[in-house]
C-alpha cells in the first residue's frame, strides 16, 4: 500500500521536531492516524533498525520494537545502560578512563550493519551549556551515513513530540487557534532533562496554541528555545508568554501538560537545585482543585508519572487524563516516521 508521503523524508535524520516541514509533518500525523482508525497495514521489509539506549525505556523502547516488528522491520536493541559501557564523544580525548570506544567508530560501524540508527542518550549533567550540545546524538548524526533518530537527548525528545501533536489534533478537531495550552512545571525528587519541555513548547507552538510556559523562579527555560518557540507561535496565529504565577497560568485553560525539568540556576549544583525544588513540592504538584477554573482541561504528561507527587491519582484517573492516549499515539506516531525514513 502506497503511504503518500513527502519523498523528501526518505534518507532523513529525525533529531529534533524543527527538521520536518509542515507538510512532512502532516503527512506523517495523517498516515499515523490511518494507522491507528483504520488498521492500513503498511509494509518495510528487509530493513534493520539498531536502537542504543544509555537510559532506561519502556516507552521509546517497547512502542519502536513492536512499531518496527509490525512493518517488517529487524529491531535490535543495545541496552548499553544495563550493560554498564558507555562511549566517549569529545573530539581529541585521550581514551584511558571508563569509554573503551568513541561514538564516532561505533556510528561508522553500525551504518554499515543497519538501515537506520536510533539513540537515546542521558546527559552528565554536570554542565548546562556542554549538555544543550547534545554531542552524542550529534556524533551520530554527522558521522552516520543512515538516518539518525533521537530517541531522547538533553535537548531534544521529538519522538514524544510527535505524539502529543497528534494528541492534541484528535482532542481538537477543529485546530488549537485559540486555544490556551500551559506547559507547567511540576515536581519530582530529582532533576531531570529539558527535552519533554522543549519538544513540547514547540510542538504546542506550532499547531497555532495559546501557549503560556508556566514554572517558578530558578526553572527557566532556554532562552533560545523559547525565543524560537515564540517566534513559532506568532508565526501560527498563536502566542507564547512565560509565567511563575501558576494560578493565573491555569485560569481558563484547555490542556495543562506537566513535566518536571532541572533548574537552571542550579543545573549541575545538585544540592543547591534540591533545596530549591523542595521549595515547590506542595505549590506546583497538579491536584484536583485546579482544575476548576480550567475549561475542562486535559491533562498531558508524558510518562513515567510518579502519582501523588507530581499529580494526584484523582487527577491521573480522572476523564480528563489523556496520558495513556498520549502513549499509544507514540506506536502509530513513529510507525509513520519509520515508513518515511525507510520507505
Amino acid at each position: 500500500m502506497a503511504s503518500n508521503l513527502p519523498a523528501s523524508l526518505k534518507g532523513r535524520d529525525f533529531i529534533h521536531l524543527s527538521d520536518l516541514n509542515r507538510e512532512e509533518l502532516n503527512a506523517i500525523l495523517k498516515l499515523a492516524t490511518e494507522m491507528k482508525q483504520e488498521q492500513k497495514q503498511f509494509r518495510v521489509d528487509g530493513k534493520t533498525l539498531i536502537m542504543l539506549f544509555f537510559n532506561y525505556s519502556l516507552r521509546t523502547r517497547t512502542s519502536f520494537e513492536t512499531g518496527a516488528r509490525q512493518l517488517g522491520i529487524n529491531a535490535v536493541t543495545i541496552n548499553a545502560m544495563a550493560e554498564g559501557w558507555d562511549l566517549e564523544w569529545r573530539e581529541g580525548t585521550v581514551m584511558d578512563g571508563k569509554p573503551i570506544e568513541h561514538a564516532k567508530d561505533a556510528a561508522r560501524t553500525l551504518s554499515r550493519y543497519a538501515d537506520a540508527i536510533g539513540v537515546r542518550s542521558y546527559p552528565p549533567m554536570v554542565s548546562i551549556e556542554e549538555d544543550r550540545r547534545d554531542e552524542l546524538v550529534n556524533t551520530f548524526r554527522s558521522c552516520s551515513n543512515i538516518p539518525v533518530i533521537n530517541l531522547e537527548s538533553a535537548v531534544s525528545h521529538p519522538c514524544q513530540g510527535l505524539a502529543d501533536i497528534m494528541t492534541l489534533r484528535e482532542l481538537f478537531p477543529s485546530g488549537m487557534k485559540g486555544k490556551k495550552v500551559v506547559l507547567s512545571w511540576v515536581p519530582n525528587p530529582k532533576p531531570v532533562t529539558h527535552s519533554v519541555a522543549n519538544s513540547f513548547l514547540y510542538a504546542a507552538s506550532l499547531e497555532g496554541a495559546n501557549v503560556v510556559l508556566a514554572h517558578p523562579e530558578g526553572f527557566e527555560l532556554d532562552p533560545a528555545i523559547v525565543d524560537a518557540a515564540k517566534k513559532t507561535a506568532q508565526a501560527s496565529g498563536g502566542s507564547l508568554n512565560v509565567s511563575t504565577d501558576r494560578k493565573a497560568a491555569f485560569e481558563g485553560t484547555a490542556v495543562i501538560y506537566a513535566k518536571s525539568w532541572a533548574s537552571t540556576k542550579f543545573y549541575g549544583k545538585w544540592d543547591k537545585d534540591a533545596e530549591l525544588r523542595a521549595q515547590f513540592v506542595e505549590s506546583w504538584r497538579v491536584r484536583p482543585d485546579d482544575l476548576r477554573h480550567t475549561h475542562r482541561a486535559k491533562f498531558m504528561h508524558p510518562l513515567p508519572l510518579r502519582r501523588n507527587y507530581v499529580a494526584d491519582d484523582a487527577v491521573i484517573d480522572g476523564p480528563d487524563c489523556v496520558v495513556y492516549q498520549q502513549a499509544e499515539n507514540r506506536l502509530h506516531a513513529q510507525k509513520a516516521l519509520l515508513v518515511g525514513l525507510l520507505g
